[in-house]
């Protein structure tokens, strides 16, 4: 069994900054690519950022600049941090990794996701 635990999300003025983080736990033997998308009301998920094992990075246009994502190893974690946030960044954050398990089996598992709200 694995579960991700998300945490870092919450209202916020813009031009604020908030730091969400994705921890993992359970059966693991190793994590590959990890990445955080966000959905907004009415609008389909999104890929935000993304990073692979070997530490490459990949963002959406709209976040280019604003969000860094980064992955600490040791702790199973990848993090968030947005900053310079903006209305349109509103949504459900969701933390998705591809993960292997201690049993050799391969797959993608989602965080809970956390609200962030951006006010003007």
């Amino acid at each position: 069994q694995v579960q991700l635990v998300e945490s870092g999300g919450g209202l916020v003025q813009a031009g604020g900054s908030l730091r969400l983080s994705c921890a993992a736990s359970g059966s693991i033997l190793r994590i590959n690519d990890m990445g955080w998308y966000r959905q907004a009301p009415g609008k389909q998920r999104e890929l935000v950022a993304g990073i692979t094992s070997g530490g490459s990075t990949n963002y959406a246009d709209s976040v280019v600049g604003r969000f860094t994502i980064s992955r600490d190893n040791s702790k199973n974690t990848v993090y968030l941090q947005m900053n310079s946030l903006k209305p349109e960044d509103t949504g459900v954050y969701y933390c998705n990794l591809r993960i292997t398990t201690a049993g050799g089996w391969s797959q993608r598992y989602w965080g809970q996701g956390t609200q962030v709200t951006v006010s003007s």
